[in-house]
C-alpha cells in the first residue's frame, strides 16, 4: 500500500513539474470568437474559431502568442489579449445557454459591458458621436488587403506570416 501511496505522488510530482517546465496551462478565451491562427501573427491563416468562454491548453508561449490545443480543432496560436486565466462560468438555469444570451452578449457580459450600459453611457454622454464607432465595428478587411496595406507602409513582421 505504501510502495503504491509513493508511485502516485512520485507522478502527481512529476506532473506538476512537467507541467510547468513545459508551461502547460489552461486558460479560458475572453473574446466574443478567439481565432485560432496557423502562425502566431495576426496575418497568419485562420484555423479555428472558439467560443467565448471555452477552454484552451497552452503548449508554449512565444511573445504574446501563446500556441494553444482545443478539443476538435487543429493546434495553432491565439494572441493573450484573448486569453485569460480565469475559468468563465456559466449557469443556464432551465433553458440552453444559446437560447438565453448570444455570443456577443455573453463576451460583453465577461468584460462588464452589455447594451444596457451602453445605453447608459450613450445617455450620459449625449455629444459623443457613436458614427465611426460603429463603422469600425461593421468593417472587415481580407488578409489579401491587410498585407497589402502593411506592404505599402513598409511594416515587416516581427513573429513570422505575411509581410
Amino acid at each position: 500500500m505504501k510502495k503504491r501511496m509513493f508511485k502516485c505522488l512520485v507522478a502527481v510530482g512529476l506532473l506538476a513539474i512537467g507541467e510547468a517546465a513545459f508551461g502547460l496551462s489552461e486558460m479560458s478565451v475572453q473574446v466574443k470568437a478567439g481565432q485560432i491562427r496557423a502562425t502566431p501573427s495576426y496575418l497568419g491563416q485562420v484555423l479555428a474559431t472558439v467560443d467565448y468562454g471555452a477552454r484552451v491548453q497552452v503548449l508554449q508561449q512565444r511573445g504574446d502568442w501563446m500556441e494553444v490545443q482545443t478539443p476538435g480543432n487543429p493546434n495553432g496560436w491565439m494572441h493573450a489579449s484573448a486569453l485569460t486565466k480565469k475559468k468563465a462560468v456559466l449557469r443556464a438555469g432551465d433553458e440552453d445557454v444559446s437560447t438565453q444570451t448570444s455570443g456577443e452578449e455573453l463576451a460583453l457580459a465577461g468584460k462588464g459591458f452589455n447594451k444596457e450600459v451602453e445605453a447608459e453611457f450613450k445617455q450620459q454622454n449625449p455629444n459623443v458621436d457613436f458614427k465611426w464607432v460603429d463603422w469600425m465595428e461593421k468593417t472587415r478587411y481580407t488578409i489579401e488587403e491587410l498585407s497589402a496595406f502593411l506592404r505599402e507602409g513598409g511594416v515587416k513582421s516581427v513573429t513570422g506570416g505575411a509581410p
